[in-house]
């Protein structure tokens, strides 16, 4: 493949947008949950898998860079890079674009953690899921460096 994975495609609604016909701050927020909605039913977590397996994945950490307007109305798709992954953690990338296009419009860098629903309380990846990560890696192996990627806030010269 050697190409991100497209886990959600959509169009900016009417109801997401603000007085200049903006994408408002959250709801890039909530498109990219989406998206990795999307993903963990790539991985094998999708309804029926939480179900047979009893886990879901929590999300830790999120940095979200907003990079160029989006406008009611816009095609838009979420293409995912999986960083890395540990046996209970997913590192992503997610790159929301205009539907084919190449531009960046945001970006979002999250730190997921496989939990175990009975506890709740963080677990390894059953077999299947470690499998489908391991997969998914081999698949993108090449793609350059995100550029959006550990990335910290802060004023210059400033603690």
């Amino acid at each position: 493949m050697t190409e991100p994975l497209i886990t959600w495609r959509g169009q900016v609604l009417p109801e997401w947008t603000d007085y200049n016909g903006h994408l408002r701050d959250a709801f890039y927020l909530l498109i990219f949950s989406y998206a990795v909605d999307g993903f963990m039913d790539v991985i094998g977590l999708d309804t029926e898998g939480r179900e047979a397996s009893g886990h879901s994945l929590f999300t830790l950490e999120c940095h979200l860079n907003f990079l160029h307007e989006v406008k009611q109305a816009e095609a838009v798709e979420v293409r995912v890079r999986l960083l890395g992954n540990d046996h209970k953690r997913v590192h992503l990338y997610l790159a929301l674009h205009q539907a084919g296009g190449a531009t960046e419009l945001a970006a979002s860098e999250q730190m997921l953690l496989n939990v175990d629903m009975a506890g709740p309380k963080s677990a390894p990846f059953d077999r299947a899921t470690a499998q489908q990560l391991a997969s998914l890696a081999q698949q993108q192996v090449g793609l350059p460096a995100p550029q959006w990627t550990g990335r910290v806030i802060g004023l210059p010269g400033r603690p």
